[in-house]
């Protein structure tokens, strides 16, 4: 775990710095001490204050020293912790929306945000509260440890001994807090996702009269969790009573023993006064070590699923230096003027899934080449043939199993998936409307673009009677809480977004299938022409759109059974020819 703390940016110099704190907080802690014992003798043996008093303000700058490292600690982890977070917060969402919607629907909503948003501050309380605490157990125990031996080595023996119990009940007790604290962060989990997809869904569920029973089953998700976070807590108080209870007894035996040594004359005053200051603090840092891995347990157990997410793959940036590193001549592929006539060609492509992935639909040994003459490409097929596995692949949302994806003949991988899909504009099924005007929504891809790029983009897509309808134009709030559109009305602004981008690419899934005939018929019209001098691949059944396709491949359960034009398709009287003439009643000729 530790070991892949030290690959998040910044680690390090943070370690480096805490470290250091805690062996001056170390030495503080050993000066405090040994000038209080000294103090203390001075007075016992009866020297006078005066010769006490340098010893006592000795004390008083080392007690102020070891808090200022303590200061210095805690801001320095805050600050690391806070922007280590922020982060790994843009990476995960990053990597979410490389990944695509498909990703997040097989994952739950409700889950993603609640990992994105409380995973994350869970991530930060690990990294400010854990991580300091185990540099003082290793800078702060040892030197304490080698300054007793030099007082009294037979205490020395003693603490070295304690200590490894201490651990060992430390260990025993914290491997099962941290299973309990996995199950409560999956009990969390499922609740914030019930409840997540409870709001999203509320209005139907007031519609079909269905609100107040499904809170019943949120009731029973939240006590799932109550009790869980009880069994969480009753661990962590079982850990710190007995961390506490084993660490007072150490103290203990440590400090009879001195007593008995010091009324037989086998130790000075001096030395036993200051490792009997010192036990305690010996002991100290495991105890909060301890206390703080119990309080911030479940930030390891988000840090796990944050981990399991990422894939360790390459963030952003270090996929932007291999960008940089790349020869221009491949880069070249991937520009705007070469990406719509480039050669895409998939060789023995196999998606396969897990149990998690049941919304993934397989596919089996695709194999085809699209040249630049096949620049509009439909991929037809029931329901669950594969169509939008297949449109993720093409547009790098997801990576085959095993095969190869290559455009003109530069394999996409992991350095060149960010270069081609910045040269892609996916339109889904359902288009997300953000809650802002209509020119931010349609900047999605382009959020510098212009006032004026954006109503081109508009009246491009055939949003021009709805920009006449609107008070302020395209600066008029859209989406939750703004002014609500139709099916169509939304699939023009996905369009807009697709085409302010100059995007060369257009991965197009089911655009039409919720839509009535006529306005389907009407977005038709404007997709057609939106088409022009772009690279288009449009997953429908909708056989209809087919004749104005370039290029056909049908998909049958994972397989790509048929491929051709629509002619051919039709004069081979194959799979594709059936569906046309199911489609139109068997009106359908050759």
């Amino acid at each position: 775990m530790l070991s892949s703390l030290f690959r998040i940016k910044g680690m390090r110099r943070t370690a480096l710095l805490l470290g250091l704190c805690s062996l001056l907080q170390a030495g503080s802690t050993i000066l405090q001490a040994w000038s209080l014992a000294r103090a203390v003798t001075i007075l016992f043996q009866g020297e006078g204050s005066a010769a006490a008093l340098p010893y006592l303000f000795s004390f008083l700058a080392a007690y102020c020293a070891r808090h200022t490292c303590i200061w210095f600690a805690r801001i320095t982890s805050g600050r690391f912790a806070e922007r280590a977070s922020e982060a790994l917060q843009r990476d995960l969402m990053q990597k979410l929306l490389e990944r695509g919607a498909q990703h997040v629907a097989q994952n739950g909503t409700g889950k993603l945000v609640t990992l994105v948003i409380d995973g994350i501050v869970r991530f930060r309380t690990y990294l400010e509260r854990f991580v300091p605490r185990v540099l003082d157990m290793a800078f702060i125990t040892l030197p304490v440890l080698v300054f007793v031996y030099v007082l009294d080595a037979l205490s020395g023996i003693l603490l070295t001994v304690t200590l490894p119990i201490l651990i060992g009940f430390f260990i025993l007790l914290g491997s099962a807090a941290r299973r309990t604290a996995d199950r409560q962060w999956h009990s969390y989990q499922v609740l914030a996702r019930h409840f997540t997809d409870t709001l999203r869904g509320l209005e139907t569920l007031r519609f079909l009269g269905r609100s107040e029973s499904f809170a019943a089953t949120v009731a029973r998700v939240s006590d799932r969790y109550r009790r869980a976070t009880m069994r969480t807590l009753r661990v962590a108080f079982l850990s710190s009573f007995a961390l506490d209870f084993f660490s007072t007894l150490s103290v203990a035996v440590v400090a009879v023993g001195l007593g008995l040594r010091l009324i037989e004359g086998g130790i000075d005053l001096m030395p036993a006064l200051t490792v009997l200051l010192l036990a305690p603090e010996y002991y100290q840092p495991v105890r909060m070590l301890g206390t703080d891995f119990h309080a911030s347990s479940d930030g390891k157990a988000a840090w796990r699923t944050i981990e399991q997410i990422m894939a360790m793959e390459h963030t952003r940036e270090d996929k932007d230096m291999a960008v940089l590193n790349t020869s221009p001549s491949t880069v070249a592929i991937y520009t705007e003027q070469r990406a719509a006539s480039a050669t895409i060609q998939l060789d023995q492509v196999c998606v396969t899934g897990d149990e998690q992935d049941q919304a993934l639909v397989q596919l089996s040994d695709l194999t085809f080449i699209l040249d630049e003459q096949k620049r509009t490409v439909g991929i037809v097929g029931a329901s669950g043939a594969g169509k939008t596995t297949l449109l993720n692949v093409l547009g790098g949302l997801l990576s085959p199993t095993s095969g190869t994806v290559k455009i003109s003949d530069v394999p996409i991988d992991d350095r060149m998936r960010a270069i081609w899909q910045r040269q892609t504009a996916y339109i889904p099924q359902h288009p997300y409307l953000f809650s802002a005007s209509l020119a931010d929504n349609i900047r999605f891809y382009e959020p510098d673009a212009t006032d004026e790029e954006v109503l081109r983009a508009a009246h491009a897509a055939g949003l021009s009677e709805l920009l006449e309808e609107l008070p302020r134009g395209i600066h008029e709030q859209i989406g939750e809480g703004g002014r609500g559109l139709s099916g169509g009305q939304v699939q023009r602004v996905a369009l807009a977004r697709a085409l302010v981008g100059h995007r060369s690419i257009l991965l197009l899934d089911e655009p039409t299938a919720h839509l009535d005939i006529e306005t389907e018929w009407e977005l038709k019209m404007t997709l057609l022409a939106a088409f022009e001098g772009r690279r288009v691949f449009l997953a429908t059944h909708r056989i209809h759109w087919m004749p104005e396709m370039d290029w056909i491949l049908v998909l049958e359960h994972g397989h790509l059974v048929e491929q051709g034009t629509h002619e051919q398709l039709m004069q081979s009287g194959g799979v594709y020819r059936t569906m046309l003439e199911a489609a139109t009643g068997g009106a359908s000729s050759g």
